[in-house]
């Protein structure tokens, strides 16, 4: 019997809480819509982070793109192992020289770029998955030995 006291007034006192954040929440949302909006909106390109996106690849793994993208594709950022905006519109232009890549050279890690990676790892690195734009296991187990390879 003891347990099942405990777990009901656990549960009693987790609710209670949750509300009580809710409420705080709710509270402090209503009062800043209250104020009057008289500082200027901050530019989202001067505040915005840097998107990183390893496609599960290791730091040394994205090391060793990023150098090879600094070789042959005009990457000028640091050998940092992390695949920002500009590490991928370097790959995107190296895919869009080779591998069908035909959108923006714009470092987002979109469907398009995917599948022409796909087409690229499929051709030399053993990715037998479907041409599909979405970075499943797959896509990333071939990722990571492109990466090794280089």
């Amino acid at each position: 019997m003891r347990p099942n006291v405990l777990t009901r007034a656990l549960v009693s006192v987790t609710t209670v809480v949750g509300i009580a954040a809710g409420s705080l929440a709710a509270a402090g949302t209503s009062f800043a819509a209250s104020e009057p909006a008289t500082k200027p909106a901050a530019i989202s390109e001067a505040v915005a982070p840097l998107a990183v996106n390893n496609l599960g690849l290791s730091t040394a793994q994205a090391k060793k793109v990023q150098g090879d993208l600094k070789a042959h594709w005009g990457y000028d950022g640091d050998i940092d192992g992390l695949l920002g905006t500009n590490s991928w519109k370097a790959m995107q232009r190296g895919l869009k020289e080779y591998w069908g890549y035909d959108d923006a050279i714009d470092g987002i890690v979109g469907p398009n770029t995917v599948k022409a990676l796909q087409r690229w790892l499929k051709s030399k690195f053993g990715y037998n998955g479907d041409i599909d734009g979405i970075a499943g296991p797959g896509t990333q187990a071939a990722f990571k030995r492109a990466a090794d390879s280089l």
